[in-house]
């Protein structure tokens, strides 16, 4: 496996700390507001990542944090009338609706800022014991310009930084490039008690502590957006070496944006989209396809247009399973062949190799755009494969369907498209999940029942006019030799 290190700037084989685990620490979100769209693309992906450690058979420890003290919260709160800590959290439950929804599973840890606060101070301590930082007045700074690796994530020199940096002008600090780490208490903002009075952290040292606290020093993988790399994640490594003298994190992995007509989505342009308005008009497996059907390190550009062609790529994945659902589920049609049929032997040739194919793209750097050609090279597959064995298949045939689908299953599992049943792992479609509501679903099987009475008494208007009121709800129903199946538009 070979992943690109922003810190080396190249692929690298990809050895862990402790052999067969992984520990991965990603920055979560800053809980003013509801996920937009450019929050979900690191959310999606980190779990894609950790999902195919999984796969692999590696333990996984994921820690993603919540930012639930910091300057944007503080103003929003106050702006509302409410308590800062309890207006962060009331996002962070909206967060996990959003994230559910995307089907991005739960992290090992989800420590908070709030929750942490005697660890931050801990670390403080040590950086100023060992000649980092310096208290003035209440407040705790960073000496940079006193860690001389500085600057090697991003790439940057100090005589760059200082030129294009925005800083408030501090007489206080000992260089204008100086961050703060700890922040002397001001009115109707939280504060706690500390060695330096009371106050509350920066925030970059959140997560230099929080993730050394759950995966120790030296950890495997280090993930955000790129919008991170500087100086979040440069101060985070300056924090964190400084403090512990040991190296702090193996690989560094960055997402690219997501741009607007090829701008960067931002809330300071106006231009961002949050999460579940976009799915108000798209499903979440759509959205999901959609932010793993590009290289994650390159951007990806927004656009209604662009969401319904991955909706109409995500269709034919869909009516693969459903197709070689309904071959496996079939009763009575099973021949007393014992020998492979032709078809069945090329399937079965086929699945391995498709397989290794998947692995080797997602070991190239967790290129899920390849490995989505793969899934579709399996639904091309299934298709001739079904269509060649008809309605009569025998036990060994069967066999080589059964591990069509199982294939299936795997990848599902890695890109974590489609939810599954927890007792079964049996993928769920729009028909199976009803997207939530079994009366929804029953109601719809109901009126096929219905149109299909209207047929059988050769009632062709009645069948015509629910088949087109179902479409113009955006319900489709599709005849086949093997009953009625549906779909959601």
């Amino acid at each position: 496996m070979e992943i690109y290190n922003t810190l080396t700037r190249r692929k690298e084989t990809f050895q862990p700390r402790d052999p067969g685990r992984v520990g991965i620490y990603v920055c979560g979100p800053t809980t003013y507001n509801y996920v937009h769209l450019g929050n979900a693309r690191p959310l999606v992906f980190f779990d894609t990542v950790r999902r195919y450690f999984d796969y692999k058979g590696y333990e996984v420890v994921y820690v993603q944090n919540f930012t639930d003290v910091d300057d944007k919260i503080i103003n929003r709160a106050r702006e509302q009338g409410e308590d800062p800590l309890a207006f962060s959290h009331m996002y962070i439950n909206e967060y996990f609706k959003d994230a559910d929804s995307l089907n991005v599973r739960r992290a090992d840890q989800h420590p908070k800022v709030s929750e942490h606060i005697p660890d931050i101070i801990g670390t403080v301590e040590a950086l100023i014991k060992n000649g980092f930082a310096y208290e003035v007045d209440g407040d705790v700074y960073f000496a940079v310009r006193k860690f001389e690796p500085y600057g090697r994530l991003s790439g940057r020199t100090f005589d760059d930084m200082q030129a294009g940096a925005r800083v408030d002008v501090d007489t206080r600090k000992q260089d204008p490039m100086d961050f703060a780490l700890w922040k002397a208490a001001k009115p109707g903002e939280p504060s706690w008690d500390s060695p330096w009075g009371p106050g509350r952290p920066g925030w970059h040292i959140e997560c230099s502590v929080m993730s050394q606290k759950y995966l120790g020093t030296n950890f495997d993988i280090h993930g955000g957006g790129s919008d991170l790399i500087f100086p979040h994640h440069e101060n985070e490594i300056a924090q964190a070496e400084a403090a512990t003298g040991e190296p702090f994190v193996r690989y560094w992995l960055h997402n690219g944006f997501i741009t607007v007509n090829d701008e960067k989505m931002s809330k300071s342009l106006g231009n961002f989209f949050l999460v579940r308005d976009i799915l108000s008009k798209f499903s979440p497996e759509v959205v999901r396809f959609f932010l793993l059907s590009t290289h994650y390190r390159s951007p990806l550009d927004f656009a209604d247009e662009n969401l319904v062609s991955a909706g109409k790529g995500l269709e034919r994945i869909k009516t693969s399973i459903r197709l070689l659902t309904e071959a496996l589920e079939r009763k009575g049609e099973v021949s007393t062949a014992r020998s492979v049929s032709g078809w069945a032997a090329d399937l079965t040739a086929s699945l391995e190799n498709l397989k290794a194919a998947f692995d080797s793209a997602m070991d190239d750097d967790f290129n899920t755009a390849l490995a989505m050609g793969v899934i579709f090279d399996l639904a091309r597959e299934v298709n001739s494969a079904v269509q060649k064995a008809g309605n009569e298949v025998s036990g060994p045939d069967r066999e080589a369907l059964r591990r069509a689908y199982d294939l299936f299953q795997n990848f599902n599992g890695v890109m974590g498209l489609f939810k599954v049943e927890p007792q079964s792992g049996r993928i769920l479609l729009d028909s199976d999940a009803g997207d939530g509501s079994s009366l929804a679903e029953g109601l719809i099987n109901l009126i096929i029942e219905i149109r299909q009475e209207a047929r059988k008494k050769k009632d062709w208007a009645v069948a015509d006019r629910i088949r087109d009121g179902l479409k113009e709800l955006g319900v489709v129903l599709e005849d086949t030799p093997q009953g009625v199946r549906w779909k959601k538009q």
